[in-house]
């Protein structure tokens, strides 16, 4: 995410970038500096470390009556969660009718939370600037905060849960790497289930590169493009499960370069765009296109005006019970719904 509040995310950016020249290419992976990291060393890091004892639930009031560059909402089960990125916090509750002070929240201990992921009993969210994740249970008293996964890559930016596999996957959106997160079989004495790290994954050409997502799709895993890299990169797990082998590339453009999401709806590809090549966010729209090939010779299409919009960010879009939400932020207009049938955007609405 990157907006004109991002003054300190823009500093970090020119940080890690020196820290990739200083080191030949490799940066700095967490708090400590890790001159000599290869892909291979964080491959062992498994383990129960973070579990919180005895984690209790409390219920907290939203006190913000407008959202702060929103950049999710899902639901899970029959409750909505956004993060309010920039509030530093995700908020869940019922009901999108209702107004946001009436919302509770579910964790003010992250630092830029860009997405949240759940199996059904465990919730994932990213803690961007902390590089790590967090861990939440639903349990009879309500939304229990039971663990903190620390040292995950650099500014993890996107998780998501693979249903087939029974796995959450999480993107450090800076090295490269997908870390495969696991539930644990048995619950602890409290009913309360460790998550752990299986296995870290690596495409070595996107280190130092800013990926804000990718897409898991039946033919492969869609890595969109950063501005420093200008491609979106298909990619499938090898046969040993240990790491990727790339299938194609895109090349795009260079005012869709920084991209941030890419999804399949209908015949289309509908891709968010945060800013160009030169990381300028006056190219922040939304486009689709029905063939990835055509996006190097503008073989897309233009859609941000039909949602009537006024100029901001379009970032994540979820699907939701059939309809589409796009949260959207340097507007007003934080999470946006929409239906598509037959190809046509149609019922475009303001939900807050």
């Amino acid at each position: 995410m990157r907006t004109g509040n991002g003054i300190r995310y823009m500093a970090g950016m020119l940080l890690i970038m020196a820290l990739v020249t200083a080191c030949g290419g490799r940066e700095e992976q967490n708090s400590d500096a890790v001159n000599n990291l290869s892909p291979a060393d964080t491959k062992d890091f498994i383990s129960y470390d973070g579990m919180i004892s005895d984690p209790v639930a409390s219920e907290k009031k939203n006190t913000f009556d407008t959202l702060n560059v929103a950049t999710y909402i899902t639901k899970i089960g029959d409750t909505y969660f956004i993060a309010d990125c920039y509030h530093d916090q995700i908020i869940y509750h019922d009901s999108l009718t209702d107004p946001l002070t009436e919302w509770s929240v579910l964790t003010d201990e992250v630092h830029y939370a860009h997405t949240i992921a759940s199996d059904g009993t465990m919730i994932l969210a990213d803690d961007t600037e902390n590089n790590r994740l967090m861990v939440f249970q639903k349990t009879d008293d309500g939304y229990v905060h039971t663990q903190k996964l620390d040292n995950i890559g650099m500014r993890p930016h996107y998780v998501q849960y693979d249903e087939g596999n029974h796995v959450f996957m999480a993107w450090s959106s800076i090295t490269g790497e997908m870390y495969m997160i696991k539930r644990a079989q048995q619950a602890d004495a409290n009913g309360i289930y460790p998550l752990y790290v299986d296995k870290v994954l690596q495409i070595d050409e996107l280190f130092g590169v800013y990926v804000r997502s990718f897409t898991v799709m039946e033919d492969g895993i869609y890595f969109v493009s950063g501005h420093n890299n200008q491609k979106v990169i298909k990619a499938v797990i090898n046969d040993a499960g240990d790491g990727f082998d790339i299938l194609q590339e895109y090349p795009v453009a260079d005012e869709i370069a920084g991209m941030v999401q890419l999804t399949k709806i209908g015949d289309f590809y509908y891709i968010t765009v945060s800013t160009d090549n030169q990381e300028n966010q006056d190219y922040a729209t939304i486009i689709r296109t029905d063939s990835l090939e055509k996006l190097s010779g503008g073989g897309y299409e233009d859609i941000y005006v039909r949602f009537g919009l006024s100029k901001g960010t379009p970032y994540y879009i979820t699907e939701i019970e059939g309809r589409y939400y796009m949260a959207h932020h340097r507007t007003s207009e934080n999470i946006i719904a929409f239906d598509v049938n037959d190809n046509f955007i149609e019922n475009v609405e303001v939900i807050y």
